[in-house]
């Protein structure tokens, strides 16, 4: 089985999974955050070596205040429970999006986890946390417009190359597949320049339910889609 290299999954279906089994949204985000590890681990042993997931995105602020401030103390618990399976398993942890708009103690821990993980050689795990694509390109152009302004660099140096290194993602290959859970098929602001050559796949199951089995299925239709550069292969 040809395994693709980067993996991004939009993490989508924790609440309504709650809700189907009588339980309130939190617990869906709590056993969906124990799920990430899950498939962390069996992405790795599978081939995987890049894996980002969208964890929080810069609308979900606009959930109910309950559910945001439920989040963020999830958050907090989950950086510690990530350092300790970084070290476990040799995890380069990397944290994209806008991290000024989360609180001090949760950005200090995500500087604590990112240095105490930076020389690992297993999995390279993104998490998107405040992350929107199009907030992310647009800081990406005012940082160019200042370099530019400063004379760092001139409209004629501008490349595909150039312009990417001003993104959240700067050194991470492309992803080769995407993977959302619950039914949804769009892809919600995620990782839009990145995106553009990568394979869609959509599932109905919601992310906690979300297994080994089903990232093989996943990782079979991927293989099913003949690929060249340009991305599609010929007959």
């Amino acid at each position: 089985m040809n395994v693709p290299n980067h993996v991004a999954i939009i993490l989508d279906g924790n609440g309504r999974w709650a809700k189907s089994k009588g339980m309130p949204r939190n617990y869906g985000h709590v056993q969906g955050s124990k799920n990430v590890e899950v498939i962390c681990e069996e992405a790795y042993k599978m081939g995987i070596q890049y894996l980002t997931v969208y964890a929080f995105s810069t609308e979900n602020w606009n959930r109910p205040k309950d559910e945001v401030d439920a989040l963020m103390k999830l958050l907090r618990n989950y950086m510690k429970t990530c350092l300790k399976t970084a070290e476990k398993n040799r995890m380069c942890v990397r944290v994209i999006g806008d991290k000024s708009r989360l609180d001090e103690d949760i950005r200090n821990r995500i500087d604590e986890l990112e240095k105490a993980t930076v020389n690992n050689d297993g999995l390279h795990f993104q998490i998107a946390l405040n992350y929107g694509s199009r907030d992310e390109i647009l800081r990406a152009v005012r940082q160019i417009m200042a370099d530019t302004k400063e004379g760092t660099i001139t409209p004629d140096m501008m490349t595909e190359e150039l312009f990417s290194s001003y993104l959240d993602t700067k050194g991470i290959p492309e992803p080769d597949l995407m993977i959302r859970t619950s039914g949804e098929e769009r892809i919600s602001n995620f990782l839009l320049w990145q995106l553009a050559y990568t394979e869609f796949y959509f599932t109905d199951v919601p992310w906690p339910a979300f297994t080994k089995e089903e990232l093989v299925k996943a990782i079979e239709v991927f293989n099913s889609r003949n690929r060249r550069f340009g991305k599609i292969e010929e007959e």
